[in-house]
């Protein structure tokens, strides 16, 4: 007898989790339907360092092609420097210009960018005259006016630097220039 007691108790248990677990997803269902477009914008920003290697055009605005990079500063530039190349960490002692790069993959990320997306960086030519470059640390510059110069390496080759891009809900919203002497 107890036994039954047992096993009908936990029946019902089990048949009350369910229930309340059906009716709880229903209640989220709903909330989330109807909160969908502010959960879709309070999605986490994440922030790669990449090469940029070209921007392209459609009907939607731009996207551009990017090569991911590891990118290391200080304290882990040089033990990624002395793992990657020993014989120069033991000649010069640490990382170059205390940054290092690993580039170990050919594999390309294509973006779309937001027709608003924020671009900073440190050189820009201005004037189309080498003399004239300056560093001007995270210039804001207009986006048609950085995809513009990136297709141009006459003065300065923006192809060249690396960039911090920040992407949130799929599109890059943001791209900083990094500074390498």
């Amino acid at each position: 007898m107890k036994k039954r007691a047992y096993i009908l108790s936990v029946l019902v248990l089990l048949l009350l989790t369910l229930v309340s677990t059906a009716s709880t997803g229903g209640t989220f269902a709903v909330a989330r339907s109807a909160g969908s477009a502010a959960a879709d914008q309070a999605a986490p920003a994440e922030t790669y360092t990449v090469y940029l290697k070209a921007f392209h055009t459609d009907g939607n605005g731009f996207s551009v092609t990017t090569d991911p990079i590891d990118w290391y500063e200080g304290k882990a530039a040089d033990a990624m420097f002395a793992k990657e190349d020993p014989e120069s960490y033991r000649e010069i002692g640490g990382a170059p210009d205390g940054y290092y790069i690993v580039n170990d993959s050919d594999n390309t990320i294509t973006y779309p960018v937001a027709a608003d997306a924020s671009v900073k960086v440190q050189l820009f030519d201005h004037t189309g005259d080498p003399a004239d470059l300056d560093i001007q640390w995270n210039e804001p510059v207009n986006l048609g006016t950085f995809i513009g110069q990136f297709a141009s390496s006459d003065v300065i080759d923006l192809g060249a630097f690396p960039y911090h891009i920040t992407v949130q809900n799929g599109q890059i919203i943001s791209i900083v220039q990094q500074y390498v002497p």
